[in-house]
């Protein structure tokens, strides 16, 4: 079961409450008699993730993606054919 607190006994007492938190208990912060927050233990992902899903397999990069034109390059670092106003 889990230990029900407000929220000026959580501030007072965070510490104590962190403790049991990392020892498996739950912790549930509540306001006016209502549950707002629970404090639960972090658990890091031990498995990597897996890259996928429905477009899996689906795009696909063209050979010349990262090819810059001159023309393009000119238009990124301002310089054109024609004349500033």
């Amino acid at each position: 079961m889990a230990l029900i607190v407000n929220i000026s006994e959580a501030k007072a007492n965070l510490s104590q409450l962190l403790a049991r938190v990392i020892a498996g208990e739950q912790v549930i912060i509540g306001k006016a008699g209502r549950p707002i927050a629970r404090l639960v233990a972090y658990r890091q992902d031990e498995e990597p993730r897996v890259l996928g899903g429905s477009w899996e397999g689906a795009v696909t990069m063209a050979a010349d993606f990262d090819a810059l034109s001159s023309e393009i390059l000119d238009a990124f670092e301002g310089g054109t054919d024609e004349p500033a106003p």
